[in-house]
């Protein structure tokens, strides 16, 4: 028995460590080295045209994580679909999509006949007209949501954000027949030069990831865990195997792993070698351990 598989949907993953949207997945090529260890990989977010996203400075690394305002900066879907092409298929392709409106989310979906799933973007916090903007209408993600499932019989999954009332989201969701939440995106926040005594980014403000916001992620993951029957994938400062465990105790089925490749492109192949060790000890699978922290 392999301790580490786990099933979400109809995707078999070969453990429960995925690649985060909007690292490291704007190509094939990167896709294809992060796969040979993770379970699944997630791209980049894309619409329906390029977007050429926010002027530099757009990424700032702070001493608790990493800012950023890039503003969904992205190829246009036809492009992207090209650059999928060329993704082995190692372990499930998941394509992140960003629209304005449920029939832009239905008119992506047709490019990437080769995606094993999909994520809907409705928690980007720093993109004017998208992401969060619409993330926060619940009537508009109800619609969303029923658009995409009714075109298309693969896996769909909707990102959300701290920045919400998350699990009133995240039941709708549930009821639009979703199959799935990622729970969190980036985080709000703001990095403000005392030289300049201006505002870093160019858009001003943009989203925080790394470690700062792993107790904010890990708490929505545990309430959500406690509304939801549909899988939770945790998301947000998880750097290594104990956070892993976290989130899976939580309540969370996978989880995705993002900020922490900026410091090693071997940081699932890292935290995969630790878990397994601690699965092996304690006897147990991924499966046996999600939402066990709610049962103690």
């Amino acid at each position: 028995m392999d301790m580490l598989k786990i099933k979400i949907s109809n995707l078999e993953l070969k453990n429960p460590l995925m690649l985060a949207s909007g690292i490291l997945g704007s190509y094939s090529s990167s896709l294809n080295l992060i796969a040979k260890e993770a379970g699944a990989v997630v791209t980049k977010s894309v619409g329906l045209k390029p977007r050429k996203g926010y002027k530099n400075p757009c990424v700032i690394n702070l001493s608790c994580g990493i800012l950023n305002a890039v503003g969904l900066a992205s190829p246009s879907a036809e492009d992207f679909s090209s650059e999928l092409l060329k993704f082995k298929k190692v372990c499930p392709l998941i394509v992140s999509l960003y629209a304005s409106n449920p029939d832009e989310f239905v008119r992506l979906i047709d490019y990437f006949p080769m995606a094993d799933g999909f994520e809907l973007n409705l928690s980007c916090p720093h993109a004017k007209g998208y992401g969060l903007e619409i993330g926060r209408d619940e009537n508009l993600v109800k619609r969303i949501v029923r658009a995409v499932k009714n075109v298309t019989d693969k896996p769909v999954f909707v990102k959300l954000s701290s920045n919400m009332d998350i699990v009133k989201i995240g039941k709708i969701c549930e009821k639009a027949k979703a199959d799935g939440v990622v729970a969190i995106n980036t985080v709000k926040g703001i990095a403000i030069d005392i030289i300049s005594k201006k505002p870093i980014l160019s858009n001003i403000s943009g989203g925080l990831s790394g470690e700062a916001i792993k107790p904010i992620a890990l708490k929505c993951v545990w309430d959500l865990f406690d509304e939801l029957k549909i899988p939770i994938i945790g998301c947000g400062g998880i750097s290594n195997w104990r956070d892993v465990v976290e989130f899976i105790l939580a309540g969370a089925s996978a989880v995705q792993i993002g900020s922490a490749f900026f410091y090693s492109y071997n940081s699932i192949k890292h935290i995969k070698e630790g878990l397994e060790s601690y699965l092996r000890i304690n006897r147990c699978t991924v499966d046996d351990l999600i939402g066990l922290a709610h049962r103690s």
